[in-house]
């Protein structure tokens, strides 16, 4: 499966200012996997130094002198170390802090070397105290789950995904076409985008069987709570782990969670599970203008899974998805706020860190929530996950009232529509709003 984030790979391979690359982001969302594939395809030679499967290699960076460290590989690895030529790949590099220390000097020293890191747990290492973080002289690509739009293409369906990334064909799109794609939805939902259950898709078409390796990866995550705390937190872990699945769409509370266990203590669970890339916090905003992160206020959030299809599994609502007629109402609505939110990150810049944000009026006889908040050509775009009728979008059109809006979008399962000020895009579609599709195209 060729990723997205290749064509980022493949830039930064190519920039004569490029520094030392660090892949951030989940267990299992395929950092090691693009990596290699990208090594193999692109470069003479790629040498893989895997720590945690051979911790001798740690010896490699007792100095930190790129000239010795290159040595040192040829040693261990019976491989020639040729800048421009070898793309030298430290994966599992939390295991060995000295690794990530080494790449400033790599950058200083040795900027012909291409250089790549990443880790299961890096963010542990990245926030610790004893690491010397080599700041300015690294670079970071972040990487998700498969998006909707690398699973029509993992299909073999690239084609399709061009179809629907033309902002002129998705506003006129045949019905015959806008079923298949709520079909390949509906299968995107069950599946999710964790490389190894399409994978297994792509090659036996046997749910049973991809559901079993989403069971796999859960436990794999749950077998991973002993690297994040202390034995004695492993409960408030499973507690926030089974809960945020179930939370989705919701404003977080810890007395939901478990009312009996200090809230200090689940806020901690939380944040453990959130540098782990496990779960992802929402914060709300004001929308008052951008950036959004001005306006967020750190005590409201909602929280967002890592996986659609591993939400599935977690909540055990297969048979709900494969039956529904309306995607939205599945588990009351909040798969599809999962869907949303894990397309929202899927096609923010890999560059940086993405954020997500939502705006709640939380008043008496008055309260109004928008699902997301985005920016998006200079402009704050609210973003409702819903069905029904564009008129009944109440918070919706006084967010645009109160602060002069020029776009609202609605996301369902249904086909485009045009009513300004609010504009109607199906769910599979998302691709081609964030990226090809400008708001003062909408409201011209």
């Amino acid at each position: 499966m060729k990723r997205d984030i290749y064509k980022y790979l493949d830039d930064w391979k190519n920039d004569k200012n490029r520094r030392p690359l660090i892949i951030r982001g989940a267990r299992q969302v395929g950092k090691s996997y693009i990596v290699n594939l990208f090594g193999k395809y692109e470069f003479d030679e790629c040498i893989t130094l895997n720590f945690e499967k051979n911790p001798e290699y740690k010896d490699i960076f007792i100095s930190l002198e790129p000239e010795e460290i290159i040595e040192k590989i040829s040693l261990f690895t019976g491989k020639r170390v040729i800048p421009g030529k070898t793309l030298l790949f430290l994966d599992e590099v939390q295991e060995c802090t000295a690794a990530i220390m080494s790449l400033r000097y790599f950058y200083e020293e040795k900027k012909a070397m291409h250089v790549i890191a990443a880790g299961s747990l890096l963010e542990f290492a990245l926030a610790s105290d004893k690491l010397r973080m080599p700041v300015g002289r690294i670079q970071y690509l972040f990487l998700f789950p498969l998006s909707f739009g690398e699973f029509l293409s993992a299909l073999g369906e690239d084609q399709l995904r061009e179809y629907i990334y033309d902002s002129d064909r998705i506003r006129t799109i045949p019905e015959a076409l806008h079923n298949k794609l709520n079909e390949y939805l509906k299968k995107y939902f069950i599946i999710g985008g964790m490389p190894a259950v399409v994978d297994e898709y792509i090659h036996t078409r046997d749910m049973i069987s991809c559901q079993q390796i989403q069971r796999s990866i859960i436990d794999t995550f749950l077998d991973d709570f002993a690297k994040y705390a202390k034995k004695n937190r492993h409960r408030d872990l499973q507690k926030i782990f089974n809960a945020v699945p179930i939370m989705v769409g919701s404003k977080f509370k810890y007395s939901q969670v478990d009312n009996t266990v200090k809230t200090r203590d689940l806020k901690e669970a939380l944040e453990l599970l959130e540098m782990a890339g496990v779960v992802k916090k929402i914060m709300r905003t004001s929308g008052a203008g951008i950036p959004l992160a001005h306006g967020a206020n750190e005590k409201h959030y909602k929280t967002l899974f890592l996986d659609v299809g591993l939400m599935h599994s977690i909540n055990g609502i297969y048979a709900d998805t494969a039956q529904a007629k309306d995607y939205t109402a599945i588990f009351k609505g909040s798969v599809a706020e999962q869907f949303v939110g894990q397309e929202l990150l899927a096609y923010q810049t890999p560059n940086t860190k993405p954020s997500l944000y939502y705006w709640a009026r939380e008043a008496k006889n008055s309260s109004a929530e928008i699902d997301y908040l985005i920016q998006k050509d200079a402009s704050v775009i609210p973003i409702e996950v819903k069905s029904g009728a564009i008129g009944r979008m109440k918070s919706l059109f006084m967010f645009l009232d109160k602060y002069h809006g020029q776009m609202g979008i609605k996301i369902s399962q249904a086909k485009y529509e045009q009513s300004d000020p609010v504009t109607c895009f199906p769910m599979y579609a998302i691709e081609c709003f964030i990226k090809n599709f400008p708001v003062e195209r909408a409201v011209a």
